[in-house]
């Protein structure tokens, strides 16, 4: 029912158009994650116009979106409270250089050894947490200053604005895709409210439940260009201590979020992004963020759905958003600080049910039970922790779970050749999960004085392998019989170099395997 992707190509018009609806559903996100951090509302309006426009013009996603996060937000609050904003410029620098470093080892093609029931849970979870932090915008302050849920007439008028900003984004691509459906939904509302005389709470209401009482009277989203600035921090070794961890942490989450979001949109529109150079390209982004005022952050896959489903696909779809969102800030922050919220968080309600994998309620009963695990578990970490976590637990049961399975799959076919050797054809890999199977496959003291493995469909992957090979060719040692290994892999020889001359190992047939290659990158 809630289909939102249009596998339409790139051209000027679309990325324009979408480029600026993007900019408008990014103005509240920025503010609000700069509020989790502990930072100005200008500090996320900086970093989401730097981000976005670094990350768009060198970035490997076209069509991607980036900007202030809650997932790299969330990371910056302990640092902030502690030792304020000028400590935080300074570890999105370092973190940035380690983004960078990252791209360069070409270390982003591995995103693509994530296992599809991990994909599955991140963007469900992630869907799910773009529902939940829209509730943000149901709370009001009350008389005495605490904030509580809207109700009665303003609650009814919020409700309403969001349906019709629902229906026009599903309804109006079955007459015309010539504009953005985003984009004539957020400007119909925002028509709609002072022509009808509405009570409806707009993006700077929001902005001063945010403030304090004191600066709420003077709240303004109107900003100057972001300036050069050094960090104010002591450069010393306690410095770096300081900010050391914060910084990894960032780079990590960053780019766990960014090639993921990167991935999902290559499925989305058929094509193919650059992990290495989207690493860069974010790490340059946070690094200039630090020195010129900015929150840094990462792709953020709401915005770029958005971006996708308004038609954007090119680099220009990005730059767009970045430089309009740059103009809303210097000449048009009276304009968009009318917007009504319900329009945005009515967009953002049409991203979550187009975000969301429903097929998921159809499959999770035709997958295997580990699959359904996985996808489960990661979704609900997402939600409870952060992505980053949920990420890598996901991967590491999966890994188990593959583990364990191929555990049981190690055997050998048995025969006598015309020499009287034993050959013993091992079928299955040679690791930490299957080595204890290995050792009873053998028999060496009914074997003959001459006994040959044959490697040729097999292999061997971890130090578990060459312990369990060193200790099977002890016994057969002891024994006073000879054992050879043969056809193995270039890798594996090298992993066993530490066996020594206990093995004969034949190098002349053996074929080439290769887990990961800098091509998938």
């Amino acid at each position: 029912m809630f289909n939102l992707i249009y596998r339409t190509p790139s051209n000027v018009k679309n990325d324009v158009l979408s480029g600026t609806t993007v900019a408008l559903a990014l103005v509240p996100e920025a503010v609000a994650f700069a509020f989790v951090a502990g930072l100005e509302p200008m500090v996320g309006l900086y970093a989401a116009f730097m981000m976005g426009l670094i990350t768009s013009v060198i970035g490997g996603r076209p069509g991607m979106i980036s900007g202030a996060t809650g997932a790299t937000a969330v990371v910056m609050v302990s640092l902030v409270a502690a030792h304020g904003a000028q400590y935080l410029f300074a570890a999105v620098i370092l973190g940035g250089l380690f983004q960078i470093l990252a791209g360069v080892l070409r270390l982003g093609k591995y995103i693509r050894m994530v296992p599809h029931p991990v994909m599955l849970g991140f963007v469900n979870g992630l869907a799910i947490v773009i529902f939940l932090a829209q509730m943000g915008q149901f709370l009001v302050k009350n008389e005495v200053g605490d904030k509580v849920w809207m109700e009665g007439e303003m609650l009814y008028t919020m409700g309403i604005l969001i349906a019709i900003t629902m229906l026009i984004i599903h309804f109006l691509p079955k007459l015309t895709t010539a504009v953005p459906s985003s984009l004539v939904a957020i400007l119909a509302v925002s028509l709609a409210v002072p022509l009808l005389d509405l009570d409806a709470r707009t993006v700077i209401d929001y902005v001063k439940d945010m403030l304090p009482a004191e600066q709420a009277a003077t709240a303004t989203l109107k900003g100057e260009l972001p300036s050069f600035a050094i960090p104010g921090i002591p450069f010393t070794l306690e410095t770096l201590r300081i900010i050391l961890p914060t910084a990894l942490i960032l780079a990590a989450v960053g780019l766990i979020e960014s090639l993921l979001t990167l991935t999902l949109i290559d499925e989305i529109t058929g094509t193919r992004g650059r992990g290495n150079r989207e690493c860069v390209g974010q790490g340059v982004a946070n690094s200039v963020n630090g020195f010129f005022g900015g929150m840094g952050g990462c792709a953020m896959i709401g915005q770029s759905m958005i971006n996708i489903n308004s038609g954007g696909r090119g680099r220009l779809s990005g730059i767009t958003a970045a430089l309009v969102l740059l103009g809303f800030i210097l000449f048009g922050a009276a304009l968009i600080e009318q917007i009504p919220l319900a329009a945005l968080v009515g967009v953002m309600f049409m991203v979550v049910l187009g975000t969301f994998e429903w097929s998921s309620f159809r499959i999770i009963r035709k997958i295997p039970l580990s699959d359904a695990f996985v996808l489960v578990l990661v979704s609900g970490i997402t939600v409870a922790f952060d992505l980053a976590i949920a990420v890598v637990v996901g991967v590491i049961v999966s890994a188990l779970v593959f583990a364990w399975k191929h555990a049981q799959h190690i055997y050998a076919e048995k025969s006598i050749d015309e020499n009287g050797s034993k050959i013993y054809a091992l079928r299955g890999p040679l690791f930490f999960g299957s080595a204890a199977n290995f050792k009873e496959i053998f028999t060496p003291e009914d074997d003959p004085n001459d006994v040959i493995i044959e490697f040729q469909r097999s292999r061997v992957s971890d130090h578990s392998g060459i312990e369990a090979l060193d200790a099977l060719a002890e016994r057969y040692q002891k024994l006073g019989k000879t054992l050879h290994i043969r056809h193995l892999s270039p890798e594996c020889v090298q992993l066993l170099e530490k066996a020594g001359d206990l093995c004969e190992v034949n190098v002349l047939e053996d074929p080439n395997y290769h887990v990961a290659s800098d091509k998938l990158a």
